[in-house]
């Protein structure tokens, strides 16, 4: 039987208005422990042994919160309204056309100026689980309707953390929810994720436009899309392609095999493997299951010195990112159903991040 972590909680400190921000870990049996702020609802630290029993912390981050605050980087935040990219921060839904905060040039980006990941949430203990809530107000960056966030950490013996989402509104409303965390499995700070080897179960993927829009679907066959058997992350950022060379490298929604209707009520897909990322110098390994349609690999092409825990500075890929979720301006494509919540429905989600060892070299 797969026992439960233990929780505690420390004071973190105090943002810019006197609000105090604290910092909340679990633990499990094999000490590893996993830090969670009510800041965003932040993955702030995930402390995880490699194959000599050496623990290190396997997420970017920054070492107070109003660093949190005041970075662009989203690292580790819970990401909402919507995660990634509304084209011209705009939509229609019922007849109605909404205007959203431009944060990104013309576009809405991970909920806005003052998304999720910048405001304190309500917590709770939940048989050794970390809850949080959040109220988000009818109008937050243009969107309608209020809205009631509920997500929920747990961390199990085999290295699993699950996150588990759920939402309701009073109003008819897109939502897609993440979580954004950059992970570095080598636990050393300043490192890049080059030498991570990464596999995803998906055999197509959204093309960009200069704004990082999606604006065709292609395939992932013969290019350096296709992570469908394992490769080394460096050298596809190397191989020649006009999306990598837009994004700076890979920044791409995949549409993960398999997917089925998102989780707003009727049909639940299954939650599934559907990514693996490994680093064969720590042997640790990250394995990725999810409920969800999409899949956003991004490999940190925007940082560029951004301040980090200890007095590092974050460079380019120094982390990546596997984000699960809907797939990126899906408000405005032909199935915006997939995403609107309506009264009377529920959003559900169901993410788990898993990290192993392996032993041998």
């Amino acid at each position: 039987m797969i026992s439960i972590a233990q929780l505690s909680s420390e004071p973190w400190g105090t943002l810019h208005g006197g609000d105090r921000v604290r910092l909340y870990t679990l633990r499990n049996a094999h000490g590893m422990k996993v830090a969670i702020s009510d800041l965003g609802a932040t993955l702030v630290s995930w402390h995880a042994p490699d194959r000599t029993g050496r623990l290190g912390d396997i997420l970017l981050g920054h070492d107070t919160p109003a660093e949190y605050v005041a970075a662009t980087t989203y690292m580790g935040g819970l990401v909402g309204r919507w995660a990634n990219r509304i084209a011209g921060a705009r939509f229609s839904l019922d007849g109605i056309e909404y205007a959203l905060d431009r944060n990104e040039g013309p576009n809405l980006l991970h909920g806005g100026t003052v998304g999720f990941h910048r405001v304190l949430w309500d917590v709770s203990e939940d048989d050794g689980a970390l809850l949080m809530r959040l109220e988000s107000p009818e109008g937050d960056a243009g969107f309608p309707g209020h809205v009631t966030v509920q997500v929920r950490y747990s961390l199990d013996d085999d290295g699993t953390l699950t996150i588990e989402y759920e939402a309701i509104a009073d109003a008819p409303t897109p939502l897609n929810l993440t979580s954004h965390p950059y992970f570095n499995l080598t636990g050393c700070a300043g490192t890049d994720i080059r030498g991570h080897v990464l596999s995803i179960d998906a055999e197509r993927f959204f093309e960009v436009d200069a704004t990082m829009i999606p604006c065709k679907l292609a395939d992932v066959a013969g290019n350096a899309f296709d992570f469908r058997q394992s490769a080394p992350i460096g050298g596809r950022l190397d191989w020649p392609h006009a999306q990598l060379a837009r994004a700076g490298g890979f920044d791409h929604c995949y549409v993960l095999r398999e997917a089925a209707q998102a989780g707003i009520d009727g049909h639940m897909p299954a939650v599934r493997e559907v990514a693996c990322a490994y680093d064969p110098g720590s042997g640790r390994e990250l394995t990725v299951s999810t409920d969800q349609r999409g899949l956003q690999f991004y490999t940190g092409n925007a940082l560029n010195g951004n301040a980090g825990r200890g007095g590092v500075r974050y460079q380019r890929h120094a982390g990546l990112c596997l984000e699960a979720g809907g797939f990126p301006n899906e408000v405005n494509m032909a199935g915006q159903d997939e995403v609107i919540l309506r009264p009377g429905s529920t959003y559900r989600q169901v993410t788990a991040y898993r990290v192993d060892v392996h032993k041998g070299i």
